[in-house]
């Protein structure tokens, strides 16, 4: 395989290596960093033949899947893979078509354009691609989340019945801010996986999940929730190469008290103390549902001079994260990184480029698991965190029933990488 145009080559006592500054075509090297446990697959067989279903609010994300998945099939030194019983497991494209199309009336379906029948399907959706459009009465409505729902539900019905297995990758939970009910509220997260789970689907993968006990509502299914905390440290590192990652020099903070489990965890596995951001709020009234928020406190060590990590699962509007970045910044914080899996920004750029222009952060990094505005990918504070390699590396594991737990980066590998990185000598991830 010819080696990327656009490369930094480092050197280790293991051997030489590289890392790709720009997402160019990668090789078994790269591949073989992030998979701790290949080995293990190339002695596996795969379930059934896999297909990808990819609906027009994950194009993108599915693309990139699609060409790592092709990557991996033809690099891997799997012994089963010319057995004429597993025809299909080195493919040139595994998206099989689909058409949803839209009735005047705003009603739709789904058509499958290709046969699945005995394959192993893994249907990628993006619920907040809003981009999406479709005609009602001679007026053009945005897709919501419930319609992307819907026609996630149409999808699993065309294929039921036909398929060898069905696998849901829902990056974005849906409804996953309704995970529990207070008052005469609905419970909409645990109706919708149990919804799923009754349509018949075998495995569901999330990212980040507001609440995973949710899949309490359907237990015998499968259930998989991942973070991006691997992806954030690499992107940061990368990017970013005068950073010292110590405790004297950095720290970890949670913008809320619903973010402090995550955030703990990076902080522990960099080695890093973690301080917390708590919403004091005004229960005397309620604003857009809601007690509005009086002010942000902070619990936490010494911040004075040290750059700090902000981690969450969502930017959302971003007002509270930009709240959060001032105070840091008032509090003498050297400088501001901002990571979320998820970058909404429903209320536009505009808070964010004034607050940049301010000094209030240096960096936002996001994954590119849901859509994000064209203009944020311009923003010279945007850095992007590539999932679509993780993503193929789960679909191909569950597709030979690997254990999950091989995907993981131990904690010790990360240790070691920014020993190295401390010390200003090579790294590679």
């Amino acid at each position: 395989m010819p080696l990327p145009k656009s490369v930094h080559y480092y050197h280790n006592k293991a051997g030489s290596f590289f890392l790709c500054v720009t997402l160019t075509q990668q090789t078994v090297n790269e591949y073989n960093c992030l998979m701790a446990n290949l080995q293990k697959l190339e002695q596996l067989m795969a379930v059934a033949p896999i297909k990808l279903i990819v609906p027009p609010c994950a194009e993108k994300l599915g693309a990139s899947i699609n060409r790592y998945l092709i990557e991996f099939r033809h690099d891997l030194h799997n012994k089963f893979k010319a057995d004429p019983a597993f025809q299909g497991y080195i493919k040139d494209d595994y998206i099989a078509r689909i058409d949803l199309p839209r009735f005047g009336s705003g009603e739709s379906k789904c058509t499958l354009l290709d046969s699945i029948r005995g394959d192993d399907i893994f249907i990628i959706t993006d619920v907040t691609n809003h981009s999406i459009t479709y005609k009602m009465h001679g007026f053009e409505n945005h897709y919501s989340p419930d319609d992307h729902f819907q026609d996630l539900k149409r999808i699993i019905n065309a294929i039921n019945g036909k398929a060898h297995r069905i696998n849901v990758i829902m990056p974005f939970l849906y409804e996953g801010r309704q995970h529990k009910r207070s008052g005469r509220e609905s419970l909409d997260a645990a109706y919708m996986f149990k919804e799923l789970s009754d349509m018949g689907i075998s495995n569901f993968i999330t990212f980040d999940a507001h609440d995973p006990r949710i899949q309490n509502s359907a237990p015998f299914t499968g259930f998989d929730n991942f973070n991006a905390m691997y992806q954030f440290a690499r992107t940061l590192l990368t990017s970013e190469r005068d950073m010292i990652i110590d405790k004297e020099h950095t720290i970890i903070i949670s913008p809320d008290e619903g973010a402090l489990d995550r955030s703990i965890y990076f902080a522990s596995v960099l080695g890093l103390d973690a301080g917390m951001f708590y919403k004091r709020r005004d229960y005397t009234r309620m604003v857009g549902g809601k007690n509005p928020i009086v002010a942000h406190e902070f619990l936490g060590d010494n911040i004075d001079g040290k750059d700090c990590i902000i981690i969450d699962d969502m930017i959302s509007s971003g007002g509270s994260m930009i709240d959060t970045a001032r105070q840091l910044k008032e509090m003498n914080a050297k400088r501001v990184y901002i990571c979320t899996t998820f970058g909404l920004f429903t209320d536009g750029l505009s808070a964010f480029d004034e607050a940049y222009e301010k000094c209030y952060f240096d960096r936002i990094i996001t994954t590119n698991l849901n859509y994000l505005d064209p203009e944020l990918l311009n923003r010279p504070y945007y850095l992007q965190a590539d999932m679509g390699k993780f993503i193929a590396s789960i679909i191909d594991f569950m597709n030979h029933d690997a254990p999950m737990s091989d995907l993981n980066t131990p904690t010790e590998k990360i240790r070691k990488i920014l020993d190295r990185y401390n010390n200003r000598e090579e790294f590679t991830f």
